[in-house]
């Protein structure tokens, strides 16, 4: 088993939090009133067939086109008009195109988060809104997290904290930006002893910190039944190690991605209850991570569970 054959450490986390469907996420600038609910069924596959060793790109013949699928459940709840609930989780699913080793499948992570409004004003011909969002994930499944790269996820806690800025104009453009805090804790390796600038005689691994932001241009089309967004999101690790040649990767490596997406959702009916969501993404840039590319589809449904 070569160091190729297990090279994703950091990735599925990473992907985690930039894939997450937008039926309404902990970036967005949407709100659930007081009282309503949306439900959401997400599915979302990316492949990649190069790779970044460090900031040097690889292609691995032992892999060939390696495939990750996620399928998420979202709940979003109005809790009052400005502060609003999202609970998720993801089934994921990996493969590989080539090779000896075995995908694998099951429950990766929990998520809760809690997302509210800290500011409302009007400027000119449109209205700023400023939004503050509090994120914790944890592992729902004993899966591997040193099981690269076919592993769920880091395995690890995360917790996130964020602020958004959304500015509106009154006949439909906006433009958003976030910028988020990602804490993450510790996972357990299979394995007793590892090196990461430095020799370490333990199971434990600490899963480097991140900052993740994004800039997003949109636009509300059609008496707001169609939405469009371009986006460009960046995950940088605060710290971390990179795959060394010849050896495996391990979740203490640091993981930094760029990344490029563009999302339409559309509505049906005239009190909106209905949506389906289309997006494809690419990543243009990275460190310790595969390139991929990818897509999502999703359908939506929201009504008032209180009134």
């Amino acid at each position: 088993m070569t160091y190729r054959l297990r090279f994703l450490s950091l990735l599925f986390a990473s992907l985690g939090i930039l894939t997450i469907s937008r039926a309404q996420t902990p970036l967005d600038g949407l709100m659930m009133p007081k009282g309503e609910i949306c439900v959401a069924l997400m599915y979302e596959q990316g492949t990649w067939d190069r790779y970044w060793e460090g900031s040097t790109i690889r292609v691995n013949q032992n892999i060939g086109t390696f495939t990750r699928q996620m399928g998420m459940p979202m709940i979003v709840g109005g809790i009052t008009d400005k502060v609003n609930v999202i609970l998720s989780l993801p089934y994921v699913k990996t493969s590989a195109s080539a090779g000896q080793l075995t995908g694998a499948q099951g429950i990766q992570d929990l998520g809760l988060s809690v997302k509210a409004i800290v500011l409302e004003k009007t400027f000119g011909k449109g209205k700023l809104t400023g939004f503050t969002n509090l994120s914790l994930s944890t592992p729902a499944s004993n899966y591997l997290s040193d099981y690269m790269p076919f592993s769920l996820g880091f395995g690890a806690n995360e917790l996130g904290i964020r602020g958004i800025g959304l500015y509106e104009l009154d006949k439909g453009p906006y433009f958003r930006a976030s910028y988020s805090y990602l804490h993450r804790g510790i996972t357990e390796a299979e394995r007793d002893f590892y090196y990461a600038n430095g020799a370490y005689y333990t199971s434990k691994m600490d899963v480097p910190n991140a900052f993740l932001s994004q800039v997003t241009l949109g636009s509300w089309m059609f008496n707001k039944k169609l939405r469009v967004e371009a986006s460009l999101t960046t995950v940088r690790s605060t710290s971390g190690d990179d795959i060394r040649v010849y050896s495996m990767p391990q979740p203490t490596n640091k993981v930094d991605v760029d990344r490029i997406e563009g999302f339409a959702q559309f509505y049906f009916g005239s009190n909106r209850s209905f949506g389906i969501i289309a997006s494809y993404h690419h990543l243009f840039s990275g460190r310790n991570m595969g390139q991929f590319s990818g897509y999502g589809l999703g359908l939506t449904y929201q009504f008032k569970a209180i009134n």
